[in-house]
Protein backbone atom coordinates (compact mmCIF):
# COMPACT_ATOMS: atom_id res chain seq x y z
CA UNK A 1 0.00 0.00 0.00
CA UNK A 2 1.08 3.35 -1.08
CA UNK A 3 1.49 6.65 0.77
CA UNK A 4 -1.30 8.19 -1.12
CA UNK A 5 -3.48 4.59 -0.12
CA UNK A 6 -2.54 4.96 3.27
CA UNK A 7 -2.96 8.90 3.72
CA UNK A 8 -6.77 8.36 2.14
CA UNK A 9 -7.52 5.72 4.41
CA UNK A 10 -6.70 8.34 7.23
CA UNK A 11 -8.39 11.01 5.54
CA UNK A 12 -11.23 8.90 5.16
CA UNK A 13 -11.24 7.72 9.26
CA UNK A 14 -10.81 10.84 10.47
CA UNK A 15 -13.67 12.74 8.50
CA UNK A 16 -16.38 9.73 9.46
CA UNK A 17 -15.34 9.10 13.13
CA UNK A 18 -15.03 13.43 13.52
CA UNK A 19 -12.31 14.01 16.59
CA UNK A 20 -12.80 17.58 16.18
CA UNK A 21 -16.83 17.31 16.47
CA UNK A 22 -16.41 14.51 19.14
CA UNK A 23 -14.59 17.34 22.18
CA UNK A 24 -17.18 19.40 22.53
CA UNK A 25 -19.27 16.41 22.69
CA UNK A 26 -17.02 14.76 25.05
CA UNK A 27 -16.77 17.83 27.30
CA UNK A 28 -20.53 17.99 27.69
CA UNK A 29 -20.76 14.21 28.81
CA UNK A 30 -18.21 14.99 31.40
CA UNK A 31 -19.04 18.20 32.72
CA UNK A 32 -18.54 18.44 36.51
CA UNK A 33 -15.74 15.28 36.55
CA UNK A 34 -12.49 15.80 37.46
CA UNK A 35 -9.45 15.35 34.81
CA UNK A 36 -8.64 11.78 36.53
CA UNK A 37 -12.35 10.70 35.90
CA UNK A 38 -12.35 12.34 32.20
CA UNK A 39 -9.02 10.74 31.38
CA UNK A 40 -10.75 7.05 32.40
CA UNK A 41 -13.62 8.00 30.58
CA UNK A 42 -11.50 8.62 27.39
CA UNK A 43 -9.46 5.77 27.71
CA UNK A 44 -12.35 3.56 27.77
CA UNK A 45 -14.21 4.66 25.31
CA UNK A 46 -11.28 4.69 22.65
CA UNK A 47 -10.18 1.57 23.77
CA UNK A 48 -13.62 -0.26 23.67
CA UNK A 49 -14.72 1.51 19.81
CA UNK A 50 -10.90 0.63 18.58
CA UNK A 51 -11.75 -3.17 19.54
CA UNK A 52 -15.40 -3.42 17.62
CA UNK A 53 -13.51 -1.84 14.41
CA UNK A 54 -10.70 -3.99 14.72
CA UNK A 55 -12.78 -6.59 14.90
CA UNK A 56 -15.23 -5.76 11.75
CA UNK A 57 -12.13 -4.66 10.15
CA UNK A 58 -10.99 -8.38 10.48
CA UNK A 59 -13.56 -10.58 10.01
CA UNK A 60 -16.23 -7.45 8.62
CA UNK A 61 -16.16 -9.70 4.79
CA UNK A 62 -16.41 -13.16 6.46
CA UNK A 63 -19.48 -11.84 7.64
CA UNK A 64 -20.48 -10.43 4.72
CA UNK A 65 -19.74 -13.57 2.60
CA UNK A 66 -22.21 -15.35 5.40
CA UNK A 67 -25.16 -13.04 4.77
CA UNK A 68 -24.33 -13.70 0.85
CA UNK A 69 -23.40 -10.03 0.33
CA UNK A 70 -20.96 -9.08 -2.14
CA UNK A 71 -18.71 -6.85 -1.37
CA UNK A 72 -18.75 -4.43 -4.11
CA UNK A 73 -23.01 -4.31 -2.86
CA UNK A 74 -21.22 -3.18 0.29
CA UNK A 75 -19.08 -0.70 -0.87
CA UNK A 76 -22.21 0.87 -2.42
CA UNK A 77 -24.02 0.84 0.15
CA UNK A 78 -21.47 1.95 2.32
CA UNK A 79 -20.86 4.79 -0.04
CA UNK A 80 -24.90 6.05 0.39
CA UNK A 81 -24.43 5.41 3.95
CA UNK A 82 -21.06 7.44 4.56
CA UNK A 83 -22.75 10.62 1.87
CA UNK A 84 -25.96 10.30 3.59
CA UNK A 85 -23.37 10.62 6.92
CA UNK A 86 -21.78 13.73 4.94
CA UNK A 87 -25.03 15.49 4.60
CA UNK A 88 -26.00 15.19 7.98
CA UNK A 89 -22.42 16.97 8.87
CA UNK A 90 -23.20 19.64 5.96
CA UNK A 91 -26.79 20.66 7.43
CA UNK A 92 -25.29 20.06 11.02
CA UNK A 93 -28.29 17.01 11.49
CA UNK A 94 -25.68 14.83 13.38
CA UNK A 95 -24.07 17.19 15.36
CA UNK A 96 -27.96 18.26 16.96
CA UNK A 97 -28.73 14.31 16.80
CA UNK A 98 -24.91 13.90 19.15
CA UNK A 99 -26.23 16.03 21.80
CA UNK A 100 -29.62 14.64 21.77
CA UNK A 101 -27.53 11.06 22.93
CA UNK A 102 -24.85 13.15 24.97
CA UNK A 103 -26.91 12.82 28.51
CA UNK A 104 -27.83 9.04 27.83
CA UNK A 105 -25.45 7.62 30.45
CA UNK A 106 -23.89 8.53 33.89
CA UNK A 107 -20.75 6.34 32.33
CA UNK A 108 -20.70 7.53 28.91
CA UNK A 109 -17.74 5.73 27.64
CA UNK A 110 -19.64 2.66 26.25
CA UNK A 111 -22.90 4.43 25.34
CA UNK A 112 -22.72 6.68 23.48
CA UNK A 113 -19.04 7.96 23.20
CA UNK A 114 -16.95 4.25 22.16
CA UNK A 115 -20.38 3.73 20.16
CA UNK A 116 -22.48 5.42 18.21
CA UNK A 117 -19.70 8.55 18.13
CA UNK A 118 -16.95 6.61 17.32
CA UNK A 119 -17.92 2.88 16.37
CA UNK A 120 -20.96 3.90 14.50
CA UNK A 121 -22.54 2.37 11.54
CA UNK A 122 -20.59 4.83 9.31
CA UNK A 123 -17.07 4.26 10.20
CA UNK A 124 -17.60 0.40 10.86
CA UNK A 125 -18.54 0.60 7.22
CA UNK A 126 -15.64 2.48 6.41
CA UNK A 127 -12.71 0.06 7.96
CA UNK A 128 -14.74 -2.88 6.31
CA UNK A 129 -14.77 -1.16 3.12
CA UNK A 130 -10.67 -0.20 3.32
CA UNK A 131 -9.39 -3.87 4.51
CA UNK A 132 -11.95 -5.42 1.61
CA UNK A 133 -10.01 -3.06 -0.84
CA UNK A 134 -7.09 -4.62 0.90
CA UNK A 135 -7.79 -8.24 0.25
CA UNK A 136 -6.04 -11.08 1.82
CA UNK A 137 -2.73 -8.71 1.83
CA UNK A 138 -2.02 -8.87 5.59
CA UNK A 139 0.78 -6.06 5.21
CA UNK A 140 -2.13 -3.87 3.67
CA UNK A 141 -4.21 -4.80 6.00
CA UNK A 142 -1.74 -4.03 9.11
CA UNK A 143 -1.43 -1.08 7.42
CA UNK A 144 -5.30 0.25 7.98
CA UNK A 145 -5.17 -1.01 11.21
CA UNK A 146 -2.42 1.15 11.81
CA UNK A 147 -3.97 4.21 10.47
CA UNK A 148 -6.55 3.33 12.60
CA UNK A 149 -4.75 3.47 15.59
CA UNK A 150 -3.55 6.97 14.80
CA UNK A 151 -6.91 8.28 14.04
CA UNK A 152 -8.37 6.73 17.54
CA UNK A 153 -4.88 8.13 19.42
CA UNK A 154 -5.72 11.71 17.82
CA UNK A 155 -9.99 11.42 19.17
CA UNK A 156 -8.08 10.51 22.69
CA UNK A 157 -5.96 13.50 22.56
CA UNK A 158 -9.11 15.34 21.22
CA UNK A 159 -10.76 14.04 24.12
CA UNK A 160 -7.78 15.46 26.73
CA UNK A 161 -7.52 18.77 25.18
CA UNK A 162 -11.26 19.10 24.53
CA UNK A 163 -11.89 22.12 26.88
CA UNK A 164 -8.84 24.13 25.25
CA UNK A 165 -9.83 23.33 21.51
CA UNK A 166 -13.62 24.50 23.17
CA UNK A 167 -11.97 27.25 24.03
CA UNK A 168 -10.24 28.29 21.06
CA UNK A 169 -12.61 27.47 18.46
CA UNK A 170 -16.16 28.62 19.88
CA UNK A 171 -18.92 27.28 18.52
CA UNK A 172 -18.77 29.27 15.15
CA UNK A 173 -15.34 27.98 14.41
CA UNK A 174 -16.07 24.02 15.04
CA UNK A 175 -19.38 24.41 12.71
CA UNK A 176 -16.72 25.95 10.19
CA UNK A 177 -13.96 22.16 10.31
CA UNK A 178 -17.09 20.00 10.74
CA UNK A 179 -18.96 21.20 7.45
CA UNK A 180 -15.45 21.34 5.20
CA UNK A 181 -14.98 17.91 6.47
CA UNK A 182 -18.92 16.80 5.42
CA UNK A 183 -17.69 18.25 1.72
CA UNK A 184 -14.71 15.97 1.94
CA UNK A 185 -16.20 13.11 3.01
CA UNK A 186 -19.36 13.59 0.39
CA UNK A 187 -16.02 13.50 -2.46
CA UNK A 188 -14.41 10.45 -0.35
CA UNK A 189 -18.46 8.69 -0.37
CA UNK A 190 -18.86 9.05 -4.30
CA UNK A 191 -15.68 7.73 -4.98
CA UNK A 192 -16.59 4.36 -2.82
CA UNK A 193 -19.58 3.91 -4.86
CA UNK A 194 -17.68 4.75 -8.18
CA UNK A 195 -15.41 1.49 -6.76
CA UNK A 196 -18.44 -0.60 -6.29
CA UNK A 197 -19.88 0.13 -9.54
CA UNK A 198 -16.90 -0.26 -11.08
CA UNK A 199 -16.66 -4.03 -9.63
CA UNK A 200 -19.67 -4.97 -10.16
CA UNK A 201 -19.19 -3.96 -14.15
CA UNK A 202 -15.97 -6.09 -13.90
CA UNK A 203 -17.36 -9.40 -12.31
CA UNK A 204 -19.89 -9.15 -14.74
CA UNK A 205 -18.09 -9.29 -17.56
Amino acid sequence: MGAAELITAFVTLFVIIDPIGLAPLFVALTTGEDAARRRGIAIRACLISLGLLVLFGLLGEAVLGFAGISLAAFRIAGGILLFLTALDMLFERRTKRRKGQASAADDPSVFPLATPLIAGPGSIATIILLTGNAGSDWAEIGAILLVLLAVITLVFLFFLSAGIIERVLGGTGIDVVSRLMGMLLAALSVQFVIDGITAVNWVGQ
